[in-house]
C-alpha cells in the first residue's frame, strides 16, 4: 500500500477501528439500566456517539435521573467490561497489519479514545501493541469529545506533528467530523454498529473502507 507521502503521524481510534468491541456496549447499557428498572432506549447509542467515559456519566445521570456518584456509575462500567477487554475482544481485520506498516516507514502513531484508560490499558495489554504507540489519549485528558477535535488534536502535540500531516482511522461519524475539525484526513473503518450511518460517514470522511485488509489488496 501507498500512504500520502505528507503523512507522518497515524491517528487511530480505539473501539469500532482497532478492535471489534462496539458490539459490548449496547449490551452493557441494557444490563446497566435493565438493574436499575429502566428499558433501554432505542436512540441512546446514537445520542451518547463520540462522548468521553466522563460525558457519557453525565449524559446517565441526567437522562436517566440517577442518584449514584460519577465514579460509582464509571466503576461499574469498567468493572463490566474488563473480562471482555481482556479476554474476549478481537482486534479488527488487518489492524495489526496497519500497525506493523506504519512502524516499519518511520510514520508515528498515536490512540485517541472516548473510552476510559482503564479498558483502554487491559485491550492493547492483551494485544501486546501498547510499545508501538508514542501517544494514547482518552477523550477524558481533553476538554470535549468528539465530534469536538480536542482528543486529535491533543495526540498530535504529543507526537509533534502538524494536524494536516496527520490521518485519522475512525468508525463512527462523531469521529469523523472530531477529525476533519481538527484539520486532519480521515479514513472511515466499516463497524456493524456504525454502518446505519454509512451515508453520513462517507459524506464527511476522505475515504471509506470495509477494512484494513482492503488497504493491502493487490
Amino acid at each position: 500500500m501507498k500512504l500520502d507521502h505528507n503523512i507522518e503521524a497515524i491517528i487511530f481510534d480505539l473501539d469500532g477501528t482497532l478492535i471489534d468491541s462496539m458490539w459490548i456496549w449496547k449490551q452493557i447499557d441494557i444490563d446497566f439500566l435493565e438493574k436499575r428498572g429502566i428499558d433501554f432506549p432505542e436512540d441512546l447509542q446514537k445520542d451518547i456517539e463520540g462522548m468521553s467515559f466522563t460525558e457519557t456519566a453525565h449524559y446517565f445521570i441526567k437522562r436517566f435521573k440517577l442518584t449514584e456518584p460519577l465514579d460509582k456509575i464509571q466503576a461499574e462500567w469498567n468493572d463490566m467490561a474488563r473480562t471482555f477487554y481482556r479476554e474476549r475482544i478481537p482486534m479488527k481485520a488487518g489492524a495489526v497489519e496497519m500497525i506493523e506498516y506504519a512502524v516499519s516507514k518511520g510514520i508515528k502513531l498515536g490512540i485517541g479514545t472516548s473510552n476510559s484508560r482503564d479498558l483502554l490499558q487491559e485491550v492493547i495489554g492483551a494485544h501486546s501493541i501498547e510499545t508501538h504507540f508514542q501517544s494514547i489519549r482518552t477523550s477524558c485528558e481533553v476538554e470535549r469529545g468528539k465530534p469536538y477535535p480536542d482528543i486529535f488534536l491533543k495526540v498530535a502535540e504529543d507526537l509533534g506533528v502538524a494536524p494536516e500531516k496527520c490521518l485519522v482511522f475512525e468508525d463512527t461519524h462523531a469521529g469523523v467530523l472530531a477529525a476533519k475539525r481538527a484539520g486532519m484526513k480521515v479514513i472511515a473503518v466499516r463497524d456493524e454498529i456504525s454502518a446505519p450511518y454509512e451515508a453520513e460517514i462517507r459524506g464527511d470522511a476522505d475515504a471509506y473502507i470495509q477494512s484494513f485488509e482492503e488497504l493491502f489488496a493487490v
